[in-house]
């Protein structure tokens, strides 16, 4: 029997994102909105965005290669793969399915897991599941692979600017050096419909913009004080000593943070949110001496909708938010929303810019977002070296080499996905030579509608 797993987290990382983009002030002119509109309004500077070549399945199938290339794993090592995704093509088949292709040649077909979703939140699930997993007595000993990915894509031009697309792959185990937190997390289910995809025939989603924004704010208000019970409650880390800084707040708790990003603006409008509800739960704090008679003991609901709330406490938090959270928008700001995979690109982009050194012994909150609704808010803690990680990422440099095209290609590609949805007997149309290297596309659908991929 295997011995009780400890420090089960997430062990490698590798991230994928399409190999053409285009620039968010590009498309501020071509759609003839004023300038600023996406790039300083939603904090959004290039978007990834696939053509028909593309799909969730070949996402998949490059970002768990990779992973598996990368890392040098032995595929026989793996006993669990899940994946988050919303952008399924089939109603029956899941994607993991697809990927086993992958652990064929090393003739391991004794792999648990399938897919789970619920919009953004599914990789989320998974990654709970891969963790459960291993701390239970039905875990065997191997490794577990976690996979998020998706293709956000709108059909209004105005919404367009918030898609994106990408894929994150998980390698979850014991003694990682990116450590879940045992027992600290908070979550927040609702009944909603923010955002949902209701009509089968359509890629598309359909979308209530301000009330999902609202919706968001009210998962993050609910998570961080579902959280904060928690370590309050938990046995797992020790007494919060007092701090000598007399405005240390519960948010200092956290290192650093990542959140889902639908755009990167909400993201610093988040974090602000936050220190709102440490206001809210200690109101003479000195930190918070600035805070004007008005907004003192406002209801929640009042606050969802002040201005004033919003700006008081963004400017409050706007040092800490530099600091602690802005490296973590790297991916999302140059790549857009990649539904379930934002969190985990934030995640990457944390990582990377703030490096191996000075994140030993920290710990992450992340802070997980999915409409209809589900959210998670829970942490890690850096245990152990990720220097290899960053070295196979290689982030930086595989954001700068990619293909910026034009919004005209952009619309083009939105216009040939449509064309291909719930295509039987169809052939791909777009150019496969700026797909790199390793890279999965579509070379085919039959009749029946099964679908053949080809490598470059």
């Amino acid at each position: 029997m295997a011995r009780p797993a400890q420090h089960v987290g997430i062990k490698a990382l590798e991230i994928y994102f399409p190999n053409q983009c285009v620039d968010q002030s590009d498309l501020e002119l071509f759609q003839g909105v004023a300038p600023g509109k996406f790039t300083v309004g939603l904090g959004q500077t290039r978007m990834s965005f696939c053509d028909d070549r593309e799909d969730i399945y070949s996402l998949a199938l490059t970002t768990v290669s990779s992973l598996l290339r990368k890392y040098d794993l032995n595929p026989a090592s793996i006993g669990r793969v899940e994946v988050g995704s919303e952008s399924p093509l089939d109603k029956s088949k899941s994607c993991k399915s697809v990927l086993m292709q992958l652990f064929e040649p090393s003739g391991n077909s004794n792999i648990v897991g399938c897919d789970t979703f619920n919009a953004c939140y599914g990789g989320t699930n998974a990654l709970f599941n891969a963790v459960n997993w291993i701390e239970s007595s039905s875990w065997d000993g191997r490794d577990a692979i976690v996979v998020a990915g998706d293709i956000a894509l709108y059909n209004q031009p105005a919404a367009r600017p918030t898609g994106g697309a990408g894929c994150v792959a998980m390698l979850i185990g014991p003694d990682a050096p990116l450590a879940i937190d045992p027992g600290l997390s908070g979550s927040f289910f609702k009944h909603t419909y923010d955002f949902y995809k209701a009509d089968f025939k359509s890629e598309y989603p359909l979308v209530d913009g301000q009330y999902s924004i609202q919706c968001y704010t009210e998962a993050v208000d609910a998570c961080y004080k579902h959280y904060n019970h928690r370590k309050v409650a938990s046995t797992q880390i020790p007494a919060t000593p007092p701090s000598p800084d007399e405005q240390s707040t519960a948010l200092d708790f956290f290192d650093y943070m990542a959140f889902h990003a639908p755009t990167c603006k909400l993201v610093e409008k988040s974090y602000a949110r936050l220190l709102y509800n440490d206001f809210v739960a200690d109101p003479t704090n000195s930190r918070f001496s600035s805070v004007s008679a008005e907004l003192r003991g406002l209801s929640f609901s009042e606050s969802l909708k002040n201005k004033a709330v919003e700006k008081t406490f963004v400017a409050l938090a706007k040092e800490k938010f530099l600091e602690r959270v802005n490296p973590a928008i790297t991916v999302p700001t140059l790549c857009g929303n990649m539904y379930t995979a934002s969190v985990y690109g934030a995640l990457i982009g944390l990582l990377d810019g703030v490096g191996n050194e000075k994140l030993q012994g920290k710990r992450i909150g992340v802070f997980s977002y999915g409409s209809g609704l589900a959210s998670s808010l829970f942490s890690l803690t850096v245990r152990g070296n990720i220097s290899n990680m960053l070295r196979n990422i290689d982030l930086q440099t595989r954001l700068s080499k990619r293909h910026v095209l034009s919004p005209e290609d952009f619309d083009k590609a939105c216009r040939i996905r449509e064309g291909a949805y719930q295509k039987n007997n169809y052939t791909p149309v777009a150019d496969t030579t700026k797909l790199l290297p390793g890279t999965y596309y579509l070379s085919y659908v039959d009749d029946m509608f099964r679908r053949t991929y080809q490598v470059k």
